[in-house]
Parts: structure tokens; sequence; C-alpha cells
């Protein structure tokens, strides 16, 4: 059965709202909160950036009945992997559900501002092959010592081990990243914008990679990005925070005011036409029910953003949840 999870956006709400909207998200039916993990957010002029690792310790206590998730996170640079591992058992073990760790490549506006070199893609891809390597092992109880080229571990040991089983996701926007998925991690989390798209960059290469290990397919945890608003006006309101994510240097940048006047250089129906846009829970249904049904997920996060968050998390699910579950 689908999970329906909301989404926490670190770079819009400060961690006090955040809390909150996982409460009465909570109090509304979903089954998990899945929170996004930056250093710098996406713009400088509405924008927030909490610690995400604390943040997911005062969900952990507040709302245990929940399942947790980073969406994503990356153990690449201002994170050792076995430092990853580490803060994901002690979550596993304040939480009474699962916590699912979402790892990816990362972007340079979390990497940059600290002083390390953002590689190009190669070297993140190998990168993180050698930080789930890692991870994993530590998390499966291991005492490690490890040489690799990036990265290294001696006698490495969590004393505070997890619980439960931790689920590993990796995000994929291409075939590369959905076969080390397929090869490394226990699902894929894929940011869907063209479902069609997905399916041949991301779904069709990880099966591929998933029968030639002769593994079974890999779980599916998706999401999408949706405006809910009457209007244009408050569509662009709602997505403020978030135009950054969209212009042509959102890997590269370092610097959230760069990213805000490159967005804003382009008219604002180009940047609103990159996001999805509701203003009815039909709307709604149709934007993420494609998701449940074609993708066949085990996760399927909302990820949206309106001028009054929190009614809208409530109509979610007083109204949406209720038709995507059938």
């Amino acid at each position: 059965m689908t999970k329906f999870s909301y989404f926490l956006g670190s770079e819009q709400w400060q961690p006090e709202d955040l809390i909150k909207h996982a409460e009465i998200a909570k109090d509304s039916g979903f089954d998990m909160l899945t929170i996004s993990e930056h250093f710098h957010p996406w713009v400088d002029d509405y924008s927030a950036s909490n610690f995400t690792w604390s943040t997911l310790g005062a969900l952990a206590n507040n709302i245990p009945s929940l399942d947790l998730g980073t969406g994503v996170t990356t153990p690449l640079w201002r994170m050792h992997p076995g430092v990853v591992a580490q803060a994901a058992a002690t979550i596993d073990r304040l939480t009474k559900s699962t916590f699912h760790l979402g790892v990816g490549t990362g972007e340079n506006i979390n990497e940059g501002p600290l002083g390390y070199t953002f590689p190009k893609y190669e070297e993140r891809k190998n990168r993180l092959i050698e930080s789930l390597t890692i991870i994993r092992r530590l998390l499966n109880g291991e005492k490690l010592t490890y040489n690799g080229e990036y990265y290294k571990t001696e006698k490495a040991k969590l004393y505070s081990p997890p619980l439960k089983n931790i689920p590993i996701w990796l995000a994929a926007g291409g075939p590369k990243s959905a076969q080390v998925a397929a090869e490394f991690a226990d699902g894929l989390m894929i940011s869907v914008k063209d479902p069609k798209d997905s399916y041949e960059r991301v779904i069709d290469p990880a099966k591929e990679k998933t029968a030639e290990l002769k593994k079974k397919d890999m779980s599916v945890h998706t999401y999408r990005w949706t405006m809910f608003a009457d209007n244009d006006e408050d569509a662009w309101t709602a997505l403020r925070s978030w135009r950054g994510l969209r212009a042509p240097s959102r890997l590269q940048q370092l610097d959230p005011e760069a990213l805000r006047i490159e967005a804003d250089s382009f008219p604002k129906e180009e940047i609103m036409g990159k996001f999805s846009k509701a203003a009815t829970i039909e709307d709604l249904v149709n934007i993420y029910s494609p998701l449940v049904d074609d993708f066949d997920s085990d996760i399927v996060t909302i990820q949206i953003s309106s001028i009054n968050q929190e009614e809208t998390i409530k109509l979610l699910g007083k109204e949406l949840l209720p038709k995507l579950r059938k």
C-alpha cells in the first residue's frame, strides 16, 4: 500500500514552522514526513535554512508515530558518510516508525559556501558509491576500516546502532544515477516533472540494471512540486521561495542572491511553467494520481506550496488523500 508523505521545505520555512506543519500533517492523516536538507536555500529574499538533523530529532520526539525521511541529504563533503550513518541511526532510535535515508549527489549551494570544490557529476557519482558502501556497512553493525579513493575509516563503529532497518533511497534524475541506485541503494527517489520522461530516464534504466544484477525491482518514492493557488499572483507568491530551483545555474551556483537574480531575469510565466499548478482538489488528483497508479510508488510525497500553508495541509488530508487512497 502506498504511503503518503508531506514535504517539509527547509528552504522556505523556519524550523519552528516545520514542526507546526508536521503536527498538522499528522492530524490530517499523512503517513510520513519528508524533509529537505540544505545549507543554503534557493533564493535569499524569502528563505530559511535550518540544520535538518536537529529538526529531525525534534520531529522524532514530537511525532514518533510517523515515518521520517531526508529528501535528500548529500553525504559527500559537509558530513562524512560515517557521520551521516551515525545521524541516521540516532533518528531511528528516537522514532517509533521507520527512518528513510534519502541521499543524492547534491548542489553547490550546500558545499561551495563552506569552501568545498563541487566537481562534475562523474566524481560525485563515484563519491556517492563509496559513501553508500560505508553507510550501509556501519548501519549493519560492522567495525569498519575502509580505504577508498575519497573516504577512509579506521575501526569506525556505531555504538548507538539502529534498532530497525533503515532503507536507503537514492535521488535519481537520469539513467546513471538510476543504475547506481539499483546496485547500491534500496529504492529510487524521483522528482517527477513529466511522468513519461521520468519513466524513460529513471525507471527503465533501473529495471535494466536490477535485471542484470538479478535483483528484484526497486522500491519507488515519487514527488512532484505543485503551486496551489486560485490565480497567477497567488501562485507566484507561493512559489517565491523556490523560484531559484529552476534557474539554469542551480547545480553550480553557491549564492542564493545570484540564483534569485537569475530566476527573476526570466518572465514569471516561464518559471511558473516549470512547476505544476493546481487550483482545485481535482487538479491535485490529476497531478498526483499518476504517481500512485503509473509508477506504483511505495511512497508519494506531496510537495506543495500555497499562500496559506496550514489550511492547505488540512485540505490535503481531508479531500486529497482519501481520493488518492482509493
